[in-house]
């Protein structure tokens, strides 16, 4: 099974390899996974679930890209408080043969840690096993889907060693995505004035199954109270979702083949 998705996701990157060399290349459909829903509400605050700030923001961004980019498809994993697989959410993004994968969740610190704070965006990598905490924290959804040891191929979530498993599904989109998650932190920083905790690799399971760039940004700490109070906010989400747009923007121009 893993070599089956290896291959299809080799095959993907060929195939837009050649289009996008006989002829000019343009961003048509972008799918937005809202994390988590239904009976996985992610991280939760004082005031708030993960799921949904995620799906409100989400839908934030749709509404945006429509209107200052109409000819772009947007394509949502999830509208409304569902439960949706991990796998169909890449596999949503995939039949749909998106140009750009973008995955909204909010990050979460434990007790002693709740002054923590700032945005981060992630791409596809196995990294270093001790740097993958955000990755189990977001893969862990898994456990609550039925059969899933089948579905993904005896993988884990809670054990570290699986990561070495996901480098077969290697991320042929990877600079890309690389490139495009800078955008995001750059506009977070240069319009909201957010702190910044960069971009990072991980093995992240979502990711790691689209054959397009795909990121996961997380929007701030829920955790932290103040944090969550922002993008628990109107104003908040819509800054949110306001730069991100920025990212694609400029992504947009920088990416196309004219």
């Amino acid at each position: 099974m893993k070599i089956k998705l290896l291959l299809v996701l080799l095959f993907v990157s060929l195939v837009s390899s050649l289009e996008l060399a006989a002829q000019g290349y343009r961003i048509k459909t972008i799918v937005i996974d809202p994390g988590h829903g239904g009976r996985k509400p992610g991280a939760s605050g004082k005031i708030s679930k993960e799921k949904d700030i995620a799906l409100k923001v989400s839908i934030k961004l749709g509404q945006k890209i429509k209107e200052a980019l109409p000819d772009i498809k947007v394509i949502f994993t999830r509208k409304t408080d569902i439960d949706v697989d991990l796998y169909r959410r890449a596999e949503i993004a995939n039949d749909a043969g998106a140009d750009l994968f973008i995955s909204i969740h909010c990050n979460s610190m434990p007790p002693g840690n709740k002054h923590i704070k700032g945005v981060e965006t992630l791409v596809a990598g196995s990294h270093r096993l001790k740097e993958q905490d955000a990755a189990i924290r977001e893969n862990a959804d898994i456990k609550l889907e039925k059969n899933y040891k089948s579905k993904y191929d005896g993988y884990d979530p809670s054990n570290p060693s699986s990561f070495i498993l996901l480098s077969l599904l290697k991320n042929t989109f990877r600079d890309k995505s690389i490139k495009f998650a800078k955008l995001i932190q750059n506009a977070y920083i240069s319009r909201d004035e957010r702190s910044s905790r960069g971009v990072k690799e991980q093995g992240v399971l979502v990711l790691q199954r689209c054959g397009m760039p795909a990121v996961l940004t997380e929007i701030g700490f829920i955790s932290n109270a103040e944090e969550e109070k922002y993008i628990y906010s109107a104003k908040g989400q819509d800054e949110v979702a306001s730069s991100i747009l920025e990212a694609i923007k400029t992504y947009k121009k920088n990416i196309e083949v004219k």
